[in-house]
């Protein structure tokens, strides 16, 4: 028997070619595990990246919550067309808070890694309230109960411990002031402004939802999803980080 009929041995017994497999399969995966017990972290890091604020960690809940991912992927592939139409790829670094992460494969509508800062909070409050006052063949569904449901406090007290868990660093100050880092975020006159951007830099203070409010001394849903769409993608300076990494 030649050397290139030989694979017949696997293909009449299937004893040895069970066994085969089990090795092949062996071998990969020691391959793509054992650098995971000496490598501290697969995730470059990014200078910029943070931890969601309170808001933004309670739109991203408002988020999974209504189903978005289902439609909307938040990651761009490193392809010409991709990058021309959403903007820089997408890095690991962006994802590294993210429990779980939103990166989907189902496009409905488009990719939102790069929608922060693209429009205004006002348009982002139309859009959700009714898309079709926006974009008119859209089928997206309108979520105008957002205006005037309250983000539970309760709940709010609730993610930053829960996510430490899952590894995100919230310090034990965070934790503290975690509601009223919250009500800071949507009140530019507050006196805990710069201790929130201490505690957050780069966080923007502002009246997310362009003066809709669930009530008198609260944050609506609205407010808190709004500030978690126009965080995305912003965090990272991508000609810094291009630059530092020698991409053209």
């Amino acid at each position: 028997m030649s050397l290139w009929n030989k694979h017949a041995i696997f293909e009449k017994n299937s004893i040895v070619l069970v066994l085969g497999i089990i090795v092949v399969v062996a071998i990969g995966g020691l391959v793509e595990i054992a650098p995971l017990f000496y490598l501290r972290s697969t995730i470059e890091r990014v200078e910029g990246v943070r931890p969601y604020t309170p808001l933004e960690l309670a739109g991203r809940a408002i988020y999974v919550r209504e189903g978005c991912y289902n439609c909307h992927s938040q990651m761009i592939r490193p392809l010409r067309d991709e990058v021309e139409r959403y903007g820089h790829y997408s890095l690991a670094a962006e994802s590294m808070y993210d429990k779980p992460f939103q990166w989907g494969s189902k496009r409905t509508g488009p990719d939102l890694a790069r929608v922060g800062g693209k429009y205004s909070d006002e348009w982002h409050v139309a859009h959700l309230s009714n898309p079709r006052s926006i974009v008119p063949q859209s089928i997206m569904p309108g979520y105008p109960f957002l205006a005037t449901a309250e983000v539970r406090p309760e709940t709010v007290a609730g993610h930053l411990p829960t996510n430490r868990v899952g590894g995100v660093p919230y310090s034990a100050d965070q934790i503290a002031k975690a509601l009223e880092d919250m009500r800071t975020q949507v009140n530019p006159e507050s006196p805990n402004v710069q201790a929130f951007q201490a505690r957050y830099p780069g966080a923007t203070v502002r009246n997310f939802s362009g003066g809709t409010s669930a009530a008198a001394g609260t944050v609506s849903e609205m407010d808190a999803l709004v500030a978690y769409l126009q965080v995305l993608g912003t965090m990272v300076d991508f000609k810094t980080y291009d630059a530092r990494a020698n991409i053209r």
